[in-house]
């Protein structure tokens, strides 16, 4: 493998506008042999630039995250997926504590991760030999690897640190080994105060900790499980549900209004008072687990809509903000370790509200916000606050962090007031603006968030909303730090979608803008910047039309390591990305289907993306790449479209109840878009009645039904002329039979009397006949006379504009018959005044569009209308929509 091409690729992913042809030449190089080994090379060598070094580390640690573990093929598939080749494996193994021993410290951090995901996948049945390994560089007399050889000891430590005893023991034994070195080394290296040797005395005493924390002392982390904790949080679930549902009043149903009032004389005040002292015990430091504290704020905040309850907090209001919900609202020590140790969890945990560490946070800012809109002393005494942390130049940052946080989240309560209104835009120059190039990685992303906060300000200086946006821009484009570019780019859609002249500044920057939106997304699986995407692209629909395809195949990319990483089947965030990228790709789709030559070539891309789903098969997207499918055959429908009717023809065989209405608007450009391809091949049509049929005559719901009958129905008239005669009889039969059963809704029994109507209008002679050949069961007599008694029973049940319409142009063809049934004669009373009445209908329903939406009119005549009045627009599964617009 030639290294200098794979250090020219590296070179160009750091480029935006090189990144994607530099990642598209690593995606076809990675499965090569030897191409992991010399990522290790390139790390490991100081010849080569640093950056390059650093890119090469971020590659290899995902390449051995998602491929170091073996894998077998999928059930039902024959091609084994990509696996590291064991060669390569070796070389890694044999190499890698060197590099962590000899790497600077960014890119050694890279390092002990893939050496962590090796250890649990290889140690001990393929690799003892670390131990060996390990054992060497700490006797070494070179102290330069001992610094090294203590973080690879660390990541074997780490790896059964919360083990069963039973499963401990490789660990153990090997720590026979090391404990006795490790344990001179730290007492040799005790009297030097040099930075050396306390770095390497830390990190001794972090291996040590993690391999007694299970079994000599009960963890911070295990406190939440304690039984007593366990009790408090439950009677504390119990209170507070109680006051909220019930214990409120003028919030409950009238069988409740006793038990509220109640409640709130006898025992809100008392159960209060009790979780204030809880709230200060945590304000004193004292251990409060994150459940009950959160809990606790609840309460309290259910308490601040009460004039009783707020009586007895109102003296303690100042205390709480200041000093508890402030405090909860500040970076803390646990934010800054988990941002160095892992910058993707605390993006996760940032955006996932529900997490143990941030539920007391939440609850803290929730209840700050309520008691600012509620009681008019909390918002000036918090603000006055925020600002005099603002104003010290010396405030310690986490502080000044807390500060914006509280700010930000009460934004919108900020942006209603006048006097605060006003202040804002300064604020933001002042306190904001200079945050956004601090050093410290964590106040610039909150800078980001105040930003996105206060998006829909009404900005006085252009200048200040233009200083705002390139300030954003900068940060997303040019920050190392993750987290920051998350915030970054949420911030800067929020500020386009808000503003109007912030999308003016963006305009010549949008390519890069994407790319790295891209970029972020493929690092973290954020799933709230697949929305940002998305309405990036509806924002810039035109600019974005020069890079769809490559937006596209990356997000095509980004779902297909979703799909196939080892967490996909654990973790529900997985789930919630992977529908995302799924959306933002139909969001492209969308925007492009005006663009048919890349609409032409998103389409294959689009199909490998609707295969991986079917093959798995992955049932949750079903309704998403059907969404895909449908947006592919709006316009045309190519050869590999037709072929995908029989692949769903097949899923539907399986599924077909569940996921046939979500078939519905494919189905419908199937028979509409590309009618003489689907009469080319009596396949195509066999295929799609039989799934109709499918559904008429199993328990399959109303709802379905429905939309089976209407699709026969848009076959018959789709085709009037173009030869289906010999379908007649069986769409009849099937719909006619249906009616034999029992039906509870109008709905369903006009869907089904309109395809005998198309019938009727297709070929009122062919129908005469199938319907006197056709018979009830257990009856001699033809179908005729119950088929037109029922319709004539009906005619007022036929609501929607088209509905009236089938219903008019069926009875015309009805009177004018040469020969009339002989049921026929015994209605024909009924046929004028009903035709009126339809006529009537239309006239009323034709003045309410005309009054609600002016401009109908001129829009429905600008489309083109076929023989049969049938528009070729797009199958609306609003019911009122598919009636009147299929």
């Amino acid at each position: 493998m030639d290294p200098n091409r794979i250090i020219q690729a590296l070179k160009g992913t750091i480029d935006p506008n090189l990144r994607i042809a530099a990642e598209n030449e690593l995606n076809q190089s990675y499965k090569i042999i030897n191409f992991a080994p010399t990522l290790l090379q390139i790390i490991v060598s100081e010849q080569v630039e640093f950056p390059v070094r650093q890119a090469a580390a971020i590659y290899l640690k995902n390449m051995v995250s998602q491929y170091w573990q073996d894998r077998e093929p999928s059930l039902g598939e024959v091609v084994f997926p990509f696996n590291i080749h064991e060669n390569d494996r070796t070389q890694i193994r044999d190499n890698i504590v060197e590099g962590i021993i000899q790497c600077p410290e960014s890119i050694r951090a890279q390092l002990t991760v893939c050496l962590r995901a090796i250890i649990k996948h290889d140690f001990p049945g393929r690799w003892t030999a670390i131990v060996d390994k390990i054992g060497l560089y700490l006797q070494s007399q070179n102290s330069g690897s001992w610094y090294g050889s203590l973080l690879a000891l660390y990541q074997l430590v780490k790896t059964y640190e919360y083990k069963k005893a039973e499963e401990r023991d490789p660990l153990l034994a090997a720590m026979q080994i090391f404990l006795p070195r490790i344990q001179h080394l730290i007492t040799q290296l005790l009297p030097d105060a040099t930075i050396f040797s306390v770095l390497i005395q830390k990190q001794i005493l972090k291996i040590f900790h993690a391999l007694v924390q299970e079994t000599l002392e009960v963890d911070e982390d295990d406190r939440p499980d304690l039984v007593w904790w366990k009790c408090k949080k439950w009677a504390l679930r119990i209170t507070t549900r109680l006051f909220e549902r019930y214990g409120s009043p003028g919030n409950v149903t009238k069988e409740y209004f006793e038990f509220a009032d109640f409640f709130l004389k006898t025992y809100a005040v008392g159960i209060q008072q009790v979780l204030l002292k809880v709230v200060d015990q945590h304000r004193q430091k004292q251990y409060v687990t994150p459940h009950v504290l959160q809990k606790s704020l609840n309460y309290l905040n259910q308490g601040l809509s009460h004039s009783l309850t707020w009586k007895h907090m109102k003296p303690h209001m100042q205390t709480i903000s200041q000093e508890v919900i402030f405090p909860l609202m500040c970076y803390k020590d646990e934010d800054e370790k988990l941002w160095q140790e892992d910058p993707y969890e605390y993006i996760r945990m940032k955006f996932n509200v529900y997490d143990d560490h941030a539920l007391p946070a939440t609850a803290a800012q929730i209840l700050l916000c309520k008691a600012a809109r509620k009681r008019k002393e909390v918002l000036p005494q918090m603000m006055e606050f925020c600002h005099q942390i603002l104003m010290q130049p010396s405030t310690d940052p986490r502080r000044k962090d807390g500060a914006l946080h509280v700010i930000g989240s009460l934004a919108e309560l900020l942006l209603k007031k006048r006097v605060y209104r006003e202040q804002m835009e300064m604020m933001l120059q002042n306190y904001v603006f200079p945050l956004l190039n601090s050093p410290l990685g964590y106040l610039r992303a909150r800078s980001c968030w105040v930003l996105h906060s206060f998006s829909p300000l009404r900005f006085h200086d252009e200048l200040v909303l233009r200083n705002a946006v390139e300030l954003v821009k900068q940060d997303l484009i040019t920050d190392k730090e993750m987290p920051v570019k998350v915030e970054a780019a949420i911030a800067l859609q929020t500020l386009v979608s808000n503003q109007e002249q912030a999308k003016i500044y963006i305009r010549p920057y949008i390519r890069s803008v994407m790319q790295e939106l891209l970029h972020v997304v493929k690092e973290t699986e954020n799933d709230d910047l697949t929305n940002v995407i998305q309405k990036m692209i509806c924002e810039y629909n035109q600019e974005v039309a020069v890079i769809a395809v490559d937006m596209t195949q990356n997000l095509a990319e980004i779902f297909t390591k979703v799909l196939q990483s080892e967490e996909y089947e654990e973790s529900e965030d997985k789930t919630v990305m992977a529908l995302g990228i799924l959306s933002t790709i139909d969001t492209i789709l969308t925007v492009m289907e005006d663009h048919k030559e890349i609409t032409q070539q998103l389409e294959s891309i689009c199909l490998q993306v609707i295969g991986l789903v079917l093959q798995k098969p992955i049932i949750e997207f079903y309704e998403e790449i059907l969404s895909l499918a449908f947006g592919l055959t709006c316009q045309t429908i190519s050869p590999q479209m037709w072929h995908l009717l029989g692949v769903l023809y097949e899923v539907f065989q399986h599924d077909c109840f569940d996921y046939f209405t979500d078939m519905m608007p494919l189905l419908h450009n199937y028979v509409t878009v590309d009618t003489d391809m689907l009469l080319s091949n009596p396949k195509h049509l066999e295929v799609i009645y039989t799934m109709c049929k499918k559904v008429l005559t199993s328990d399959a719901g109303e709802d379905a039904e429905c939309h089976a009958a209407k699709l026969l129905e848009v076959i018959i008239l789709q085709c009037r002329g173009r030869g289906i005669d010999q379908c007649i009889p069986s769409f009849v039969e099937a719909v006619l039979e249906r009616l034999t059963r029992g039906v509870k809704s109008s709905e369903l029994r006009t869907m089904c009397l309109q395809v005998a109507i198309a019938a009727l209008y297709y070929n009122p002679a062919l129908l005469i006949h199938t319907l006197d050949n056709m018979h009830f069961p257990h009856s001699p007599q033809p179908i005729t006379a119950h088929f037109i008694n029922q319709w004539m029973n009906d005619t007022e049940f036929f609501l929607g504009l088209h509905d009236r319409k089938m219903c008019i142009i069926g009875l015309s063809v009805l009177m004018e018959l040469p020969s009339r049934p002989a049921v026929v004669e015994g209605v024909a009373a009924q046929i004028v005044p009903s035709v009126l009445l339809l006529f009537l209908g239309l006239k009323h329903l034709y003045a309410s569009r005309l009054l609600n939406k002016p401009d109908l009119l001129a829009r429905a005549g600008a489309q083109e209308e076929d023989q049969n009045g049938e528009r070729r627009t797009k199958w609306k599964t609003d019911r009122e929509g598919v009636r009147d617009e299929t």
